[in-house]
């Protein structure tokens, strides 16, 4: 059976993001139907866009009608960081056509809590970089990003960021809600060397989404890009479930 690939980005990115594990994924030789990265309002190639009228709710039946305009069935669905806050309200969305969730180190707020909040609690390197406002964007972002990448790859990163920006109203959620999740299969992959989200936030949150495997990487939070072929052999296996 071949297997449909969907991916969502985190915040402050696009579906570029994934264009290294793609690569992995294809010289893997995956047995994929359709691998569709998404982008979120005002990102990747949605950039540009007026999104200040959109709630959360327009924001995911926008994601959700990509999938649908791709005419996507039998599907794995893959986020990552803030991505983890859609995917629950997706699977709501697409209960019939989901195999699998993937959430790579996603954010899972508590409810009555809104990322920003939880952000600013400032658990980590990478949550007191953002919320450090003397520091310039490209050094806040080089703390949560960039601590497993060598110095060329770095900068490249960092040279692509700064137009992907996620409506606002994502940032004001308070209402979450994750029991539905107990009854559709997933898996968490926990990153090591994440700078953003410690193992204490990332099991915490595993748990909160029902995650009912867990996978342990090696890598910071942008494991998509620093260790592609490692991620691409986790997908794989985890499609294959």
């Amino acid at each position: 059976m071949k297997t449909n690939l969907v991916l969502l980005h985190g915040g402050a990115q696009g579906g570029w993001i994934w264009a290294e594990t793609i690569a992995a994924l294809t010289a893997q030789g995956m047995d994929a139907g359709q691998i569709l990265a998404l982008d979120a309002p005002g990102c990747g190639a949605k950039r540009g866009r007026d999104t200040s009228a959109m709630g959360f709710a327009d924001v995911v039946a926008e994601l959700v009608g990509d999938i649908d305009a791709a005419g996507i069935d039998d599907i794995v669905l893959v986020g990552h960081s803030q991505a983890g806050t859609c995917l629950p309200r997706m699977a709501a969305l697409l209960p019939d056509r989901i195999r699998r969730l993937v959430y790579v180190s996603c954010s899972a707020p508590d409810p009555g809590v809104t990322i920003g909040e939880m952000t600013a609690r400032g658990d980590s390197v990478g949550s007191r970089a953002l919320a450090d406002g003397s520091l310039p964007l490209s050094e806040r972002y080089r703390a949560m990003f960039c601590n497993d990448m060598a110095p060329a790859q770095a900068e490249a990163f960092l040279g692509r960021l700064g137009d992907d920006q996620w409506p606002l109203c994502c940032y004001g959620v308070r209402d979450w809600s994750y029991d539905h999740l107990a009854q559709v299969p997933s898996s968490f992959v926990l990153c090591l060397q994440d700078q953003i989200l410690p193992m204490t936030a990332q099991l915490h949150f595993a748990a909160q989404l029902h995650a009912d495997r867990l996978i342990r990487l090696d890598a910071g939070h942008q494991v998509m890009n620093t260790r592609p072929e490692a991620l691409a052999e986790v997908l794989i296996a985890e499609a294959s479930l």
